[in-house]
């Protein structure tokens, strides 16, 4: 096993573990040998879905199977990227290919798939010491994140039979109001007028849905496997959400996760995507950016970006909410719920004009 990819690997101790006996009689039945000496290993990094390094056939592969406990309606839906990587793929070459579903929960108590492995560079919340701070790179990484992002929104759904996926027609309208109750669900006490000002805010300002789009709905950099040599993409990952609808919205997700160094300490606790130390563009200069290279029109961008922002605060507040309610004992989420009401108070600073 090369250093990298060890790296990037927990420890069997630290894996959570998964009954691979029950995997490997599963996976036997489709006429698969799944190899379990030595044992799978859980990749490091990410705080929702489990992926696992797995030998198949004698290659490696991913098997990705949702968290543990209950889940919020509608998410992790393994059958949905599955459709989706076993189709796109064929338009986009960055995008591994999913090789199996099992489509039964009872095998180890959640649907999960198998993917295809790609090695390469995952940046996470930090950049790798030889490589921050340094200008050229964050001009490169910039050009990387946002030509890849319009290359997903120009596949043509139909040419890949995804063009019934989602439904494009009042994407934004629904969006607003899923996220405004998941909020409401998740909220910290106390919070609940600033919840109301933003959703209030937000159906004020609606705009229309732009021409429709395939969405990733969680493109960032650490969904991303890199070339090391040149940066650029070998694969992008995590396609769970993915839908169609407006491209504007998927891009100010990604914008979400794209912090300045004045931003908010809720930004920067984040530990999503490490803008600052990659020397990533200014916000404002990445908009000019995508805009320039799709031919969107962002005259009502601010919409989409508060509405993104939205999101992100409730996504926290969500996994806060699993370590509240006790369903996870994992340290790593008990700071989870601060940085959700952080980033809320934040998004009520851009509604309202005093931040970008």
């Amino acid at each position: 096993m090369a250093p990298q990819e060890d790296a990037d690997l927990r420890t069997l101790a630290e894996s959570v573990a998964l009954d691979w006996e029950a995997v490997r009689t599963h996976l036997a039945a489709a006429g698969m040998r799944l190899e379990t000496d030595p044992p799978p290993r859980q990749f490091a990094g990410g705080l929702a879905n489990l992926n696992y390094l797995i030998r198949l056939d004698g290659a490696l592969a991913v098997l990705r199977r949702p968290p543990m406990g209950e889940l919020p309606a509608g998410s992790h839906d393994m059958a949905r990227e599955h459709r989706i990587l076993s189709r796109l793929p064929d338009a986009l070459p960055f995008v591994p290919r999913s090789l199996h579903l099992c489509d039964d929960p009872a095998v180890i108590g959640q649907r999960f798939q198998i993917l295809e492995y790609r090695p390469g560079l995952v940046i996470r919340e930090h950049m790798p010491p030889e490589l921050a701070h340094r200008p050229e790179i964050g001009d490169r990484l910039s050009h990387v994140l946002l030509e890849t992002l319009a290359a997903i929104h120009a596949v043509d759904t139909a040419a890949i039979g995804l063009d019934d996926l989602g439904r494009p027609e009042g994407f934004l309208a629904r969006a607003v109001s899923g996220w405004r109750k998941r909020g409401l669900a998740a909220q910290e006490d106390g919070t609940e007028v600033l919840h109301g000002e933003i959703g209030a805010w937000l159906e004020r300002h609606a705009v229309p849905d732009g021409k429709p789009g395939l969405l990733h709905n969680d493109y960032k950099l650490n969904n991303m496997i890199l070339d090391p040599a040149d940066f650029s993409p070998r694969a992008v990952v995590d396609w769970d959400q993915g839908t169609r609808g407006d491209p504007l919205f998927d891009f100010a997700t990604l914008l979400s996760y794209w912090i300045h160094t004045d931003d908010p300490w809720a930004m920067h606790a984040l530990a999503q995507m490490p803008a600052d130390e990659a020397c990533l563009w200014p916000r404002q200069k990445a908009v000019a950016e995508y805009a320039r290279i799709t031919g969107r029109d962002v005259s009502d961008f601010l919409f989409h970006r508060v509405l993104a922002m939205y999101k992100l605060s409730v996504i926290f507040l969500q996994l806060g909410l699993r370590y509240r309610t006790g369903a996870t004992m994992d340290p790593r989420y008990a700071k989870l719920s601060a940085i959700g009401t952080g980033i809320l108070e934040f998004t009520q600073e851009i509604a309202q004009g005093r931040a970008f």
